[in-house]
């Protein structure tokens, strides 16, 4: 059965091997419990309580590892290797994430509909103050799926997939990071959409990474980098305590 689904996802329709954990990531992270702001009364329609948010998103993770392990050859087919500039890039893009989003311009400078969306927020060590380990290990959970699962499908669908796609119909014969600026530019502004709490920060820090990927060419670079800064701001997260940032 299995070698069967993996057939069809990786060898007669390989752009579903790009698409379909990235397409079950933002199916489930749809349905997941947002806090409710003071004096408003939650939204309409399926509502999860709150204090849900971790079990919601460990059977998120599940589900889409359990699709990257469906596509694993996806994967595979690209040789492994990452550039030290990927992770350079990585540590620069924690630091241009936070800065840009701290200045709050997004909210003072674009309309409320181009920017909408709020994170969950959730803060563990807080809301599971009575459950310590529970508290920890979903922290755990959290920063694997933060700096392990987001970056490889993300960039496996949007550089991998998308850019390639929207560069020619024969999308696979395009070579890693050699588009043309049209879908280059078109692949950072849907990334930014995916992040439209913080889209200006977006633009920056993708379009840093198209930078480092159209140089290298090579794909684990962009997810290397991603990965750095993913983990990295966790970090910063827990220290800080800007669980508005995830």
């Amino acid at each position: 059965m299995l070698d069967s689904l993996r057939q069809i996802l990786v060898v007669r329709h390989r752009w579903l091997g790009f698409v379909l954990p990235m397409a079950v990531f933002l199916i489930l992270t749809s349905l997941e419990p947002k806090p409710t702001p003071a004096g408003e009364e939650a939204a309409a329609g399926l509502s999860i309580p709150y204090d849900s948010y971790p079990a919601a998103y460990v059977l998120k993770i599940a589900l889409v590892v359990s699709a990257m392990i469906l596509v694993a050859p996806i994967y595979r087919s690209i040789p492994l290797g990452v550039s030290p500039w990927a992770i350079v890039v990585g540590v620069v893009g924690v630091f241009l994430w936070v800065g840009i989003c701290s200045l709050g311009l997004e909210a003072r400078y674009l309309p409320t509909w181009l920017v909408g969306g709020t994170r969950s927020a959730f803060n563990p060590l807080a809301e599971m103050a009575d459950r310590p380990a529970l508290a920890y290990g979903f922290l755990a959970v959290r920063l694997f799926g933060l700096a392990c699962v987001v970056p490889v499908i993300e960039e496996f669908f949007l550089r991998g997939f998308l850019t390639r796609y929207l560069s020619d119909d024969h999308w696979e014969q395009v070579p890693f990071g050699r588009a043309a600026w049209f879908p280059t530019a078109m692949t950072i502004a849907a990334a930014a959409m995916m992040h439209p709490g913080e889209l200006l920060a977006a633009l920056a820090w993708f379009s840093l990474v198209t930078n480092l990927y159209g140089r290298t060419g090579n794909l684990w670079d962009a997810v290397a980098a991603h990965a750095v800064t993913n983990l990295l701001l966790g970090v910063y997260v827990i220290g800080s305590g800007a669980w508005h940032f995830l």
